[in-house]
């Protein structure tokens, strides 16, 4: 099984709800990791909730039954880098 990989953005200033930046998967995916290892960007592996994120489009906003999910990596996330 080729991996997979999904980048999340939330503006809270502009944006309803976390979105889609970046997906892919194989090579595409590896990259992905590699870039945001390199750019100190948390990640979260979880190949439930990225097959589930790369069924959705670049810069679409996550639905609201990912909500909780998606609301506690951001939340651990912000601890994190509070806590630096």
């Amino acid at each position: 099984m080729k991996k997979k990989a999904v980048g999340l953005v939330y503006d809270k200033e502009n944006d309803n709800s976390p979105k889609v930046i970046t997906k892919g998967e194989g090579y595409l995916a590896e990259k992905i990791i590699e870039i945001a290892k390199e750019n100190g960007i948390y990640i979260k592996e979880d190949k439930s909730l990225v097959e589930i994120l790369s069924k959705l489009d670049i810069s679409e906003e996550i639905p609201e039954e990912l909500y909780e999910i998606i609301a506690e990596i951001f939340l651990y996330v912000y601890s994190i880098e509070k806590e630096d």
